[in-house]
């Protein structure tokens, strides 16, 4: 018999935490994520949970847990979509659809009782956190802030009725295949009168922090699920960036001095805490710092990317996305980065994946994001 409880006390959501890393014990992929990290993602110290209401629960089958899931109602979400959305996230377990089929009514139970009809999901919390389920690219772990899972959790969550809302993908490039065609390096060259690639101020941090939330909200805001990032969110991500992005791998692109995209080039820090077991007591600090600082990474992410809207369907959009690609090649070369990833991507964004395929990038992840209508 499956019991499903209530996260609602702290050795409970340790216990959802941690539960991952019994269920992918044997996967070589798995990165356990930082647990301290995970228990500030699930508490008032993340500025998203403002406007983000959440509820976790855990199957139990003869006292062990077998599976979680997270169900969460987003306000914000609300004001641009409407009173009746809902989201789940967090979703894993054993390979047993009556573990799937109890997680999902308890969520689904929970979401109708806040007045949802429509569900999307898996978001943790939100889109702008980490989001969509793996559906191909399982034979490689994943990068930081982004999803791991096993094969079958796709088929499990179908047969609950969830049907595709949007794919995402994530694409991999080595350093040295970057490559810019000779007509993309001609237009390019032609523009850079125009356009003025510059590092960002760290003198100005915050400001320059806010000044990229814009260029954000601006860009992404006609994209499927998109939800603003708030002053307060931005800020705290900016400080976190702060500590591990040099300050050559955040660049803000400008035409005729007026701020229109930004990129954002991250070392790839779960390459930093594999193998750490997702503690950084008593000698995880010291490895952790180590690799960041000394031995280094070989892998990084682009993990933020944007263009103002006004030149979404310009001659000039995609070449000011080119200039900002190719500002990173010389900090990555520098700090020893071998190879990156650029995630995610929107399956119907079909202008950034051809500049990405035409520099040398291939997608190697995608990952799902479902729907259900609740009756």
């Amino acid at each position: 018999m499956i019991c499903v409880e209530k996260v609602v006390d702290k050795h409970t959501l340790k216990e959802f935490i941690t539960f991952p890393t019994l269920l992918f014990r044997d996967d070589p992929n798995w990165i356990d994520p930082l647990y301290l990290e995970r228990k500030e993602h699930l508490s008032k110290k993340n500025p998203c949970t403002e406007h983000i209401e959440w509820q976790a629960w855990v199957a139990r089958k003869e006292g062990e847990i077998v599976g979680r899931i997270i169900a969460q109602i987003d306000s914000l979400h609300r004001e641009l979509y409407g009173e009746y959305t809902g989201h789940f996230g967090m979703i894993d377990a054993i390979d047993d659809d009556v573990v799937f089929n109890a997680l999902f009514s308890a969520a689904e139970e929970w979401l109708k009782s806040k007045g949802t009809r429509k569900i999307s999901g898996p978001f943790s919390l939100n889109i702008n956190q980490e989001s969509g389920l793996l559906i191909k690219g399982f034979d490689t772990p994943p990068s930081a802030m982004m999803n791991h899972g096993k094969p079958y959790y796709a088929a499990r969550i179908e047969q609950q009725g969830y049907g595709k809302g949007m794919d995402l993908i994530a694409y991999w490039m080595k350093r040295t295949d970057l490559h810019f065609s000779p007509p993309l390096t001609k237009m390019m060259d032609q523009m850079r009168t125009k356009v003025t690639i510059r590092r960002l101020n760290r003198k100005r941090f915050k400001e320059e922090v806010q000044l990229l939330r814009g260029l954000f909200n601006s860009g992404w805001q006609h994209n499927w699920g998109f939800v603003p990032f708030t002053e307060r969110e931005f800020s705290t991500m900016g400080e976190q960036l702060k500590l591990v992005v040099p300050d050559d791998m955040i660049h803000i692109a400008e035409v005729d001095g007026t701020p229109c995209g930004f990129i954002v080039g991250l070392p790839n820090l779960n390459e930093a805490v594999a193998g750490l077991g997702g503690r950084l007591l008593p000698f995880g600090w010291a490895k952790l710092l180590w690799r960041l600082k000394v031995s280094g990474v070989h892998t990084a992410r682009v993990p933020l990317m944007g263009v103002s809207q006004q030149y979404h369907f310009s001659r000039l959009g995609p070449i000011i996305a080119l200039l900002l690609i190719e500002a990173l090649r010389e900090p990555f070369a520098r700090c020893n980065i071998d190879a990156l990833e650029m995630s995610w991507i929107l399956e119907s964004n079909t202008g950034m994946r051809t500049i990405l395929e035409r520099i040398g990038a291939v997608p190697y992840k995608h990952y799902r994001l479902y729907e259900k209508t609740l009756p």
